[in-house]
């Protein structure tokens, strides 16, 4: 079977503060404060503990994944009794590598079955999140079986302990091993249980615990039977006086039950007085006890026991180690402010021993510090900055043996009793430094950046007695830096640090907070000026929402102040200004009232008529909803007889909202009209309904009667009085009473007898007869018309509740539905009867209070809930119900998760981009959509490892964006996001490039190396390093066109040769650095000029002469490597130079690519190029460019590398 845990308290522990959702489903958020400080976080999860069901003896975990800063503390809690932390039963462990808290069990048991609490706490903040862990019983089991039999035992082995004497006490033996241990179990705290089991041999720890449970169980019985409380239990203690003391609190129900001491079992006398000469004593303080043990030695050691009227309370164990002073402390003289040293060395290793001051036990503090040496033997306590308050005798205790000494603090001198603070000091106001010294006659000398000052203008040092003083009149910043005070070669330093916050001044504050009235239609001014260091951040609010300028709102900013103007202003637009200042030193706020004024809105009904009889009509009626912010001054009343046109002008009537007309005549209807008259005019009107004057007004009908019970011999009804009186009081009621299939009404009560009251119970029923009934209210007019009449209801005693619904399962299941369905419940005669309708209530699995989600009974035995959660645990169950109550619920066998079929996840965006480019400075943002069931983790990394801290995720359901504030060169990289959950996992990168116009190319130089050609190399832009998608473009103008060209573009080297030049034209030409951003400012060239020979033309014949210009191929500029991002261009350019004119041929990975249409290949007197529109990684290679004559081959060669 399973075995479902209870929550009993959901209620975390802890500081109060702002609760806040985290971005986790089902984690709850504290934070401490409003604001936290700049860098600080609340804890937060980003991966909470899942629930687990699973079957006894397996190993469980719990993990979970806690963020925040500084690192929070992580502690677990369970819901029933406390978690037990032993390596058998359970383990908290947190794994550096992988940043995961878990809670670990071994060898999960039916008894660890709970809901948990993972709580996350630091200084600023608190999360938590809650768990369930079901664990399923297996069936026969050898350990259980065993377990049984040890119980068993138990019981056996307490009775054994339960023999006694006949008047309580104990048998007079030596106890047994066996014995000891338990009753040292049965008093020891929960964290010496292990050490306790390992000294005595026990290995079963869980055995032990259910034993010692059952034990437990049965002695908090049997102490209750003497003890109404104990508490503040205290094992054996040795204290400083060579004494040993043993202290309980408790309540007595018999102040004169008597106390036993006891020592391994056998019973010890002692004395109520301190000073009889026995050896253990009594103490009663109130309800402490103290036990006192004197003139120790080994023989004490030993079991000691304290039974009330022969029961077991407590029980200590006292051990003597053999151990002894070989060196005691010594007395120690220490000036003050000085640190005193005490050091004792013992006979025997000890891991600590006991230090006490004055008395008081001493623990490691800022005050003392405890050390031992490697070897336990040399134990230290250092009493830090020792004052005369710490003189005394000073002891050590090493199990029963003591040693003590005086601690003599020495006066050396002056010293300081208070030093310096540092001070935050604002612009323009006062600061002051001051420190107390010991001594009035001390002088001193004050010292600013290692500089001494004196008193000069604007700066005042001054003492009064043991006070010196540093005073600066007007802050300004010169005044900022370390000041120290140094007197008789003692110092004390602080810092002055200058603030400049935005403030205002108090006269033009006061005036601000002055509310402004206008009226309707007009304009408002706010006109505030203010002081602090710039930026400052400015905002303007009405009614805590944010203005910004519009038609009507005008908002002006000048040195020193600002101003709000409002144009056309109604009534709605009254309410708070708030003027808001920021800088990087703080915020200021100020507060003024507008009130725009209107006429008000007309009287507000519904009427309510006081009297209306033969000689007055009294009638009240509501203020207007909006008086329009003036003080109303009348009520306008006019009256009109009901078949009359005119109106009769009652006058104004004040300012109350209720009118007495005694101007009436008996019999006759009269109507009023309202209107409402202040400062600024006067309202609409509201005409009232008729009323008539001195004749009857019969009472409106009651509500339908309630059934408040019913019985076999008597049915009790209640009603409510009818909305309409009557003008005047119910004096009392008619019952009526129907049975059904009838049409005849008889009356319950007698007509000369009213029903006084709201409730009667009807007697005169029939049993197994059904009735309804029906209610009628009496003025002094008479009785006015029946109510409705009740629900049928049956003469007879109360129905059985039903029993409990069977076949409870759920059918379908999405992210916010659940459809459920099950079986009636049987009925059984006398005990269950049957069902009339169900109840369907959840609840979450962190939540104690179910919620139901159908406001009726339904009679269907199957039901869809709406509206859960997306991944909620939730419990369900099912409630019958008919006339006689509700039955007991039946809940799923287990929670169920608000969730569809698993689904593995996948994206869901119809295109996806692969690349982006942002500009430096700008915000980088990008949304990716998914699907999956079970919701899934969600893991960003850039290039391969998780994103910085700087980066921000937002994840929601079927979301997740990643946003880089302010994105740097630094933060291009390829971002890839992992979806990943129970059925699998789906990644997608994109790559971010961060990048800004480039800056332009160094100096450009022109070369002509092939005559009609010239060679145009620049120095890279600075860029080029940190941009592998730079490149350049070269634009050229000559003499005869004046304009600027473009001769190449996609450029990815640092030279060009520009073909076509003409001799006696002027060249100049420009390169620009280009990215995904843009182009640079250009660089230009110097002016390139050939100038053009004009010779007279004439025909010499010039005798031959042979010129061989024959030669093999060589390349001038030859192929450099490249690396280009997938999808975009890449440009190869080489130069070659050869005659006869070389054949070319482009060669990847050894082959020709000439006739290959997806390359585009040029060339232009011996320039070379291939061009790549859409780099993919099919274009990874070797590329290879030959060029052959008749004289010979040569080859250039370079590798491309395709970045994803």
């Amino acid at each position: 079977m399973s075995k479902k845990s209870k929550v009993t308290d959901q209620t975390a522990t802890g500081q109060a503060g702002i609760r806040k959702k985290s971005k986790v489903p089902g984690v709850m958020i504290t934070q401490f404060m409003e604001e936290l400080p700049e860098g600080m976080t609340t804890p937060d999860f980003t991966r909470k503990p899942i629930a687990l069901t699973i079957q006894e003896g397996k190993f469980a975990f719990f993990k979970a994944k806690i963020v925040g800063t500084p690192t929070p503390t992580v502690t677990w809690s369970r819901a029933n009794g406390e978690i037990l932390f032993h390596p058998a039963v359970c383990q908290q462990k947190y794994d550096e590598a992988t940043e995961e808290h878990t809670l670990e069990f071994p060898k999960v048991a039916p008894e660890d079955a709970d809901t948990y609490k993972c709580f996350a706490t630091n200084e600023y903040g608190r999360a938590v999140c809650t768990v369930v862990l079901n664990v399923i019983e297996v069936g026969f089991s050898k350990t259980k079986e065993l377990q049984k039999a040890q119980i068993e035992e138990t019981i056996d082995f307490r009775k054994h302990l339960k023999k006694r004497n006949p008047d309580g006490t104990r048998e007079h033996k030596t106890m047994e091993t066996e014995e000891k241990v338990w009753e040292i179990l049965l008093s020891a705290d929960k964290k010496d249980y292990e050490r306790i089991c390992a000294e005595y041999g026990i290995t079963d720890f869980r055995g032990m615990l259910k034993k010692l449970n059952e034990m437990k169980k049965e002695r908090e019985e049997e102490i209750a039977e003497f003890v109404t409380h104990i508490s503040s239990l205290k094992p054996i203690e040795v204290k400083d006086d060579d004494y040993a003391t043993i202290e309980l609190d408790m309540d007595l129900k018999d102040p004169s039950s008597k106390i036993y001491l006891y020592k391994d079992g056998v019973m010890v006398p002692f004395s109520k007085e301190e000073g009889d000469d026995l050896k253990h004593s009594l103490k009663q303080v109130g309800k402490k006890y103290i036990f006192k043990i004197k003139k120790l030695g080994t023989e004490d050691a030993g079991l000691y026991s304290v039974d009330v009227e022969g029961v077991n309370v407590f029980s200590t164990d006292f051990k003597v180690p053999p151990v002894d002073f070989a060196v005691k402390i010594q007395e120690i003289k220490a000036e003050e402010r000085e640190d005193a040293l005490f050091q004792c060395v013992l006979t025997a290793p000890m891991n600590e021993i006991k230090w006490y001051g004055k008395s008081a036990l001493l623990s490691n503090s800022e005050k003392h510090e405890i050390t031992v040496s490697e070897d336990k033997l040399i134990h230290k306590l250092i009493v830090r900055d020792c004052m005369p308050l710490d003189a005394g005798i000073y002891a050590a205790v090493a199990g029963i043996k003591s040693c003590n000494a005086w601690l003599i603090v020495e006066d050396p001198g002056v010293h300081f009793h208070a030093g310096l603070s540092d001070c935050k000091a604002v612009i323009g106001e006062a600061a002051e430094l001051e420190c107390k010294v010991s001594s009035e006659d001390c002088v001193g000398v004050w010292y600013k950046d290692g500089e001494e000052i004196k008193s000069s203008e604007g700066l005042t040092i001054s003492k009064d007695g043991t006070f010196h003083r540093l005073k600066i009149h007007k802050v300004t910043e010169e005044f900022a830096g370390k000041y120290k005070f140094e007197a008789d070669g003692r110092k004390t330093e602080a810092e002055i640090t200058v603030e400049d916050p935005p403030r205002f001044n108090a006269e033009d504050l006061k005036a601000f907070k002055t509310p402004v009235t206008v009226k309707k239609g007009h304009k408002a001014t706010f006109n505030l000026a203010f002081i602090g260091r710039e930026p400052i951040k400015i905002q303007w609010y009405r009614e805590g929402e944010e203005l910004s300028e519009d038609a009507n709102i005008k908002i002006e900013h000048s040195e020193g102040s600002s101003r709000l103007l409002l144009l056309k202003l109604q009534r709605k637009d009254s309410g708070e200004i708030k003027f808001k200042l920021k800088n990087e030193f703080g915020t200021v706020e100020a507060l003024s009232q507008l009130v725009v004024l209107d006429k008000p809105t007309p009287p507000m009904g519904p009427l309510e008529t006081v009297e209306a009889s033969s000689s007055a009509v009294e009638f009240k009626w509501r203020p207007p909803k909006d008086s329009g912010g003036c003080k109303i001054l009348n009520y306008i009343l006019e009256r009109q007889q009901v078949g009359r046109n005119t109106w009769k002008k009652l006058g104004p009537i004040g300012p109350e909202a209720k009118y007495r007309d005694t101007d009436v005549d008996h019999g006759r209807r009269y109507c009023y009209r309202l209107r409402v008259e202040t400062e600024m005019g006067i309202s609409e009107l509201m005409e009232t309904e008729d009323i008539q004057a001195g004749t009857k007004a019969y009472p409106g009908p009651p509500s339908a009667p309630k059934v408040v019970s019913a019985f076999k011999d008597c049915i009790t009804l209640s009603w409510s009085p009818p909305a309409d009186t009557g003008g005047t009081g119910i004096l009392g009621y008619n019952l009526e009473k129907r049975k059904k299939g009838s049409n005849l009404w008889g009356p319950v009560n007698p007509p000369n007898e009213m029903i006084r009251g709201k409730q009667f119970a009807v007697k005169d029923v029939v049993e197994g007869m059904e009735y309804e009934f029906r209610v009628s209210a009496i003025n002094n007019s008479g009785a006015g018309e029946f109510s409705s009449p009740s629900e049928f209801v049956f003469a007879r005693d109360p129905k059985k509740p039903p029993g409990k619904v069977s076949d409870f399962k759920v059918t379908d299941s999405t992210y916010t539905t659940i459809s459920l369905s099950w079986t009636k419940p049987k009925d059984i005669v006398g005990v269950a009867d049957e069902a009339k309708g169900y109840f369907v209530e959840i609840r979450l699995a962190e939540n104690t209070e179910w919620d139901r989600c159908n406001l009726n009974a339904i009679t269907m035995t199957s039901y869809t809930v709406k509206g859960m959660k997306s991944m909620g645990m939730y419990w369900v169950r099912v409630i019958a119900i008919n006339e006689g109550g509700h039955g007991d619920p039946q809940e799923l066998d287990n929670y169920h998760i608000s969730m569809p079929p698993p689904v593995r996840p996948r994206f869901t965006d119809a295109k996806i981009k692969s690349f982006m480019v942002v500009r430096a400075g700008n915000s980088a943002r990008f949304n990716i959509n998914f699907e999956a069931s079970p919701w899934p983790d969600v893991i960003w990394l850039k290039d391969g490892v998780p994103v910085s801290k700087k980066v921000t995720i937002s994840n929601a359901e079927g979301t997740s964006q990643i946003l880089i504030p302010s994105a740097e060169r630094s933060d291009t990289g390829v971002y890839t996001i992992i979806v990943k959950n129970v059925v699998g996992q789906e990644t997608i990168s994109i790559e971010i490039r961060v990048t800004d116009e480039p800056k332009p190319p160094g100096p450009v130089e022109l070369d002509e190396n092939v005559h009609g050609t010239v060679t145009i190399s620049w120095t890279a832009s600075p860029d080029e390093k940190r941009d592998d998608r730079l490149h350049y473009m070269v634009t050229k103008r000559d003499s005869s066109k004046r304009t600027w060209n473009t001769i190449a573009d996609r450029i990815f080297n640092n030279r060009f040769t520009a073909c076509n030049i003409m001799p006696g034209r002027e060249y100049q030409f420009r390169v620009y650095a280009k990215n995904d951003m843009g182009s640079s400012k250009p660089s230009e060239s110097p002016k390139w000029l050939i100038p053009a020979k004009k010779e007279k033309f004439t025909v010499k014949v010039p005798e031959s002469k042979a010129c061989n210009l024959l030669c093999p191929p060589k390349f001038i500029v030859p192929l450099k490597m490249h690396t280009a991002p997938e999808g975009y261009e890449c440009y190869m350019t080489c130069a070659i130079k050869g005659d006869p004119t070389p054949h070319v041929t482009w060669l990847r990975d050894n082959v020709s690519l000439n006739t290959n249409t997806n390359y585009l290949i040029s060339n232009t007197c011996g320039v070379c190029s291939l061009l790549i529109l859409r780099v993919g990684s099919k274009d990874t290679g070797e590329y290879k460019v030959a060029a052959e004559n008749s004289l010979g081959r040569a080859e250039s060669a370079t590798k491309l590398t395709v970045r994803e």
